[in-house]
């Protein structure tokens, strides 16, 4: 069995489960949400390749490294993606990314909800010694957020790897470690309760 094994982390706002095929048109509609596939510093599908961007991230999880979820609001309709991914179960490390939510539920309590769950998973349930985010050092908007969830800058990861126009991205990589997690599980639960009251 793949680790993180697949299942399923249910809050108020927002519940990950097990990414599916059945997921794809509900997901397809979710993107055109603010037309994410247009941003040039990330890797959105667009909706005719939502189905080939499950079987990859399903493929991925086959192979031992990645557990991928589909995102449901309160509703329980599917408004994004968002996985464990360069898992490391010898030393019990995992990165959260290759997440995108539909424009209606950004910055809302949904993906402080989502990582939290994300988190309190990893460290209390899978025993992780270190969580990841990873993101391009020109996504000033997912910089602030990592940065929001108390996630500390490890480094830029220079000429990482080549974006899918050709150009070089430079990787900010940031991690939460387990001794950090107490008080990070603390203050991300006064941020869900602040935006909750909103």
């Amino acid at each position: 069995m793949s680790w993180p094994a697949a299942s399923e982390l249910r809050g108020v706002h927002a519940a990950l489960v097990p990414l599916s095929r059945d997921h794809a048109g509900a997901l397809a509609d979710a993107v055109r949400d603010g037309e994410l596939w247009h941003l040039w510093y990330t890797a959105v599908p667009p909706p005719e390749r939502m189905a080939t961007e499950i079987e990859r991230r399903l493929g991925l999880q086959a192979a031992g490294s990645m557990t991928p979820f589909t995102v449901l609001d309160a509703h329980g309709t599917p408004v994004g993606m968002t996985t464990y991914m360069n898992v490391d179960p010898v030393h019990k490390r995992v990165e959260i990314g290759s997440t995108w939510y539909a424009a209606r539920v950004q910055r809302t309590p949904l993906n402080t909800e989502c990582k939290l769950m994300l988190l309190r998973h990893a460290f209390e349930a899978l025993d992780c010694i270190a969580v990841e985010f990873r993101t391009h050092r020109l996504n000033t908007q997912s910089r602030r957020a990592i940065e929001r969830l108390g996630a500390q800058l490890d480094g830029i990861l220079r000429a990482h790897q080549r974006s899918p126009d050709g150009s070089l991205r430079d990787t900010a990589v940031y991690s939460i470690t387990a001794a950090e997690w107490p008080t990070i599980h603390r203050h991300l639960q006064h941020q869900l309760q602040r935006q909750h009251q909103r």
